[in-house]
């Protein structure tokens, strides 16, 4: 008798957990290479050169597109705010609308994708090219750890680096909207700082930023340096690994992002 093939049904609840439990797998060795990079932090930390050049290139590297960016959706949310405030006779709490929205959502967001498209991928494609070229198998060779030696400072140096430029994409916003709120489009100067300064907490606005900017710093970071090391040793592999890395932090952003809002408006 001819074998009988599955239904379409059963292939594709088959292909469905196939794809679950390869999720699952990838995820408990994300779990336990996090936790590996924990345990060989203190060898960054004591290579203290090797943490600091892993902040230049991530951070330092990253801050001109930051800056840009920041200053040109500053001024769009100042064109944007004015234009939506002075129907309502408000158009003095310009910079309110303006420094709420960078300091507690576009700010840290923002800046995040920024790094992620930038530096995530380039970490990404540095670890998996010396996995590729086999230099991670030649440290292990020579008892070179390559989680303390290779990982963990790409990992510390992303970490370090986000909430920092996540604060300077703030200011530089903060400027834009300025320059087109009172420069060009002649808000009173006074008003703008003074309602901004009286408005904008530090517990509420801007503590809250440096937390979703810590946070969104550990996930793209993580992802970078996984997606990396797990690459697979060849061209492809390692153009896939940058794709994943670079989806999936933006993923990760963007929920990090709902979590973080939901349990910090929770809690004023």
């Amino acid at each position: 008798m001819a074998e009988r093939k599955p239904s379409i049904f059963v292939a594709a609840l088959e292909s469905l957990g196939h794809r679950v439990t390869s999720l699952l797998q990838r995820t408990g060795f994300a779990a336990r290479f996090f936790a590996t990079i924990l345990a060989y932090s203190g060898q960054s930390f004591r290579r203290l050169p090797l943490t600091i050049r892993e902040i230049y290139f991530s951070g330092f590297q990253s801050l001109l597109i930051i800056l840009v960016s920041g200053l040109f959706i500053g001024m769009v949310l100042g064109m944007q705010g004015y234009e939506t405030l002075q129907r309502y006779g408000s158009s003095e709490a310009l910079g309110v609308l303006v420094a709420l929205s960078l300091t507690r959502e576009l700010g840290p967001v923002v800046s995040a994708l920024l790094f992620a498209s930038r530096a995530g991928s380039s970490i990404t494609a540095e670890i998996g090219l010396m996995k590729a070229t086999e230099q991670l198998t030649a440290m292990d060779m020579m008892a070179v750890n390559p989680i303390g030696r290779v990982v963990a400072p790409r990992f510390w140096g992303g970490v370090i680096s986000m909430p920092l430029l996540s604060a300077m994409f703030t200011l530089i916003g903060v400027f834009g909207g300025y320059l087109i709120g009172v420069v060009f489009i002649g808000v009173d100067e006074g008003a703008f700082w003074s309602q901004m300064q009286g408005s904008v907490d530090f517990r509420f606005d801007i503590w809250n930023g440096i937390v979703k900017s810590f946070v969104f710093g550990v996930a793209v970071s993580l992802i970078a340096v996984f997606e990396g090391y797990d690459a697979v040793p060849t061209a492809e592999g390692v153009s896939a690994s940058i794709k994943r890395t670079v989806v999936h932090s933006a993923l990760a952003i963007l929920a990090l992002d709902f979590v973080l809002t939901s349990f910090m408006f929770r809690g004023m």
